[in-house]
């Protein structure tokens, strides 16, 4: 997955004051400090393609679409400067919405002109715009307000102010507002009405002062409605289970791109190195590179950057993924990478409807997920069939899971699919197990459940914990070798993830990373009980009848769970 673009509904890019953005940050601003400063800018198009986009509108009024845009880049991507001219642009630019062109109308400030094309969005200043630029030390500017001050001081927008109107400390605005740099300490002091916040390099917000830092500013953004505030957040891939702001950011993304979220007011633009990468092999890691830096790999020393950090045995391969695949490291007891996970999707796989598939079901009532997953005999190809998760907010209070949805969702299942196999846990569905034993158990080859009272579905795991230690341990394996392939549903990679590795007395199992946790792992259960159920089915004496000609199970047999 070397590009996350995570979008609103109805994101489009004609619509949007992004074009006019790009045009006036090319005229006005320079590079900041580094080895081209003051040098004139022209944008590559992956960013100003990220400025078009963060400067969506909503098609009802105008207003701006997103109140939050996260570009997510490796490190040295220049992501700070960025930030620095999109700040620059709210500060002295037209960057709100002034109605739509008939065509021919133009736009001039200082010398700078922009002629607008018919339909598109026209821009005015805001009135009194007040910008901060969060540090993440105290004592310390940001790199981007750096920028910002080396732009207003020295660069061609320093014959717009008034002299010594630009400092250090904060910049005062001509027309009124002002730029300034903000700690933790400083935040939570000020009232705050902010019409543009930018939140650099959110990987590290991960101690209580940050964070409570970015919640203070994120909270004034709603108290200027006509300036309709909004927060750029830059940075590099987090570490898994830091509980960063920006792994808390990405969390949210994979929400809305399953329609799990209710309000879709989030930009995200994440791009990393391919999953699969020979770290030994020079050309291999120079392609990784030029697909996670895009176009700006043409200014960087890749070979530098592969020998200094991926191939100096002092320093720690996991960090380089991180900064400079820009690829999530996972936590220290996590049960797999992602890298590891996303080199096993298949999703070009197609599995027939008529296929024999087995399958592995998990209840919970309110707080737990509830999932159901398939898995391909023949191929061991895992396929994620439905899942039932609490939603976000006040949409969650008093949730339940519509048991009735479940019982439809299985029988659909087998309506259409050759299921021989099907084990599920028998925790508060135990009657609805029973029903689909008595209508579907005739269909299934083995028995979930055997000896003093067999069952063909139920599957208690409260007895089963050696078993599923070691089907766990079997599923990580196959992983790792590449015999595991899966369908990519973003919904059981985000509970894979979030499996931790939990040693017990049989081996290493998997767990939430707490008790409390919100990141589930139910999915992962179900990807690894169905591939359990299939191995168990296909070593099984039945299934060797089964393929015989022996058919299905006989008739008549009076199921019930004890």
């Amino acid at each position: 997955m070397p590009r996350e673009l995570i979008y609103a509904p109805d994101h489009d890019r004609d619509r949007s004051l992004g074009h006019l953005a790009w045009d006036w940050i090319e005229y006005w601003c320079v590079h900041g400090p580094g080895d081209v400063q003051g040098d004139a800018l022209e944008l590559d198009g992956e960013f100003g393609g990220f400025i078009v986009d963060a400067y969506a509108l909503r098609p009802a009024d105008g207003r701006r679409l997103y109140d939050t845009a996260i570009l997510s880049r490796a490190k040295g991507r220049a992501k700070s400067e960025l930030a620095a001219f999109i700040t620059l642009f709210e500060a002295l630019g037209p960057s709100r919405f002034a109605g739509y062109a008939e065509g021919g109308e133009t736009v001039s400030w200082n010398g700078w002109s922009y002629t607008y094309a018919p339909g598109e969005p026209m821009g005015k200043p805001i009135t009194y715009p007040l910008i901060r630029c969060l540090a993440t030390e105290e004592g310390q500017t940001s790199n981007t307000y750096d920028n910002v001050y080396f732009n207003l001081s020295q660069g061609p927008l320093s014959e717009a102010l008034p002299s010594g109107a630009a400092g250090l400390g904060r910049v005062i605005l001509p027309d009124g507002g002002e730029i300034r740099p903000s700690t933790a300490s400083s935040s939570s002091k000020d009232g705050g009405k902010e019409s543009f916040v930018v939140a650099d390099e959110t990987h590290l917000y991960t101690k209580a002062e940050l964070k409570a830092m970015y919640r203070t500013v994120d909270r004034n953004l709603s108290k200027r409605k006509q300036a309709q505030p909004w927060i750029l957040q830059t940075t590099t891939m987090y570490q898994t289970g830091e509980a960063s702001v920006a792994e808390a950011m990405h969390e949210r993304a994979k929400l809305i791109a399953e329609g799990k979220a209710r309000s879709a007011r989030h930009l995200w633009d994440h791009r990393e190195a391919p999953a699969e990468v020979d770290m030994t092999d020079r050309e291999q890691m120079r392609a990784a590179l030029r697909e996670v830096y895009g176009p700006f790999a043409d200014v960087l020393d890749l070979d530098s950057i592969i020998e200094t950090e991926f191939w100096d045995t002092t320093k720690d391969i996991e960090d380089a993924r991180r900064y400079f695949f820009n690829q999530p490291t996972a936590a220290r007891d996590a049960w797999v990478t992602k890298p590891d996970w996303d080199a096993c999707a298949r999703t070009d796989l197609i599995v027939a409807d008529d296929a024999a598939m087995v399958l592995f079901f998990d209840g919970s009532l309110s707080d737990d997920a509830t999932g159901l997953v398939g898995c391909d005999v023949e191929t061991g190809h895992v396929m994620t069939l439905a899942a039932w998760e609490k939603p976000e907010g006040r949409a969650g209070e008093d949730w339940r899971v519509d048991k009735r949805d479940v019982d439809r969702v299985v029988r659909k299942v087998f309506e259409e699919r050759n299921v021989v196999a099907f084990h599920a846990d028998v925790a508060h569905f135990e009657s609805y197990i029973d029903e689909w034993a008595q209508e579907f158990g005739d269909r299934l080859v083995i028995d979930a459940s055997t000896g003093r009272y067999p069952h063909p579905i139920a599957w208690d795991m409260r007895g089963h914990g050696r078993d599923f230690v070691q089907a766990t341990e079997r599923a990580l394996t196959d992983i790792l070798e590449g015999d595991l392939t899966h369908d990519g549903d973003s919904r059981l990679t985000r509970h894979v993830l979030n499996a931790r590795r939990r040693p017990n007395k049989w081996g290493v199992g998997i767990g939430k990373e707490g008790r409390e946790s919100p990141r589930k792992v139910d999915l992962a259960v179900c990807m690894i009980g169905a591939c359990m159920v299939r191995r168990v089915l296909v070593n099984s004496p039945a299934w060797k009848r089964h393929l015989a000609g022996g058919g299905h199970r006989r008739a008549g047999r009076v199921v019930g769970w004890n």
